[in-house]
């Protein structure tokens, strides 16, 4: 009789623990949507310093499609000023720790386009289009934006357009519509 009081109240012990812990993992579940929701309604906002690091990191898009060295290096010293001026302030400590690596990183890229060849300006142009795709996932746009993809250059490589039609600034004239949108971005 000794050991079936046990053997219930063992079982008891296991139901209580695991209904604890669905509780727990429910929880946890509802924190993350709510984090997810906030995340989305940061990015229906724009911030104008995050607005004008797009114009400029288009800008140097446009000159690399165009085959256009001396403006890729002039849009590149542009773009090193606009990062340089960026203003943190309105985000989260996380959001800033992420946004303070991210920028630290797209300066120091486009300082290498802003002095350097063609076959180098896209080179950098590849991982400053990564550090510009992970800004505005925390800043937000108030344009739609095409994530566009080509997989020839650098085993894959990805930029930001503000048109779906594909002008490719990796190869320029020479492959000019190879790749694909691969995502929106709103």
């Amino acid at each position: 009789m000794k050991n079936l009081k046990m053997s219930i109240a063992a079982m008891l012990l296991l139901a209580v623990s695991f209904t604890n812990a669905q509780e727990k993992e429910k929880m946890n579940h509802d924190h993350g949507d709510m984090k997810m929701d906030h995340n989305k309604m940061m990015n229906k906002n724009s911030d104008a310093k995050a607005e004008a690091i797009l114009s400029d990191y288009f800008n140097l898009k446009d000159a690399l499609v165009a085959d256009d060295t001396k403006k890729a290096a002039q849009a590149g010293t542009k773009l090193v000023a606009t990062l340089k001026a960026f203003d943190m302030g309105s985000y989260t400590k996380e959001q800033q720790k992420e946004l303070a690596d991210i920028i630290e990183d797209a300066t120091e890229h486009a300082e290498h386009i802003s002095e350097s060849a063609i076959d180098h300006q896209r080179e950098h142009f590849k991982t400053l289009s990564k550090d510009i795709a992970d800004m505005v996932a925390i800043t937000g746009t108030k344009s739609t934006l095409y994530e566009q993809f080509c997989p020839m250059y650098d085993k894959g490589s990805a930029w930001l357009s503000t048109s779906n039609e594909v002008r490719n600034p990796y190869y320029g004239s020479k492959m000019l519509k190879c790749g694909k949108v691969q995502k929106t971005i709103q």
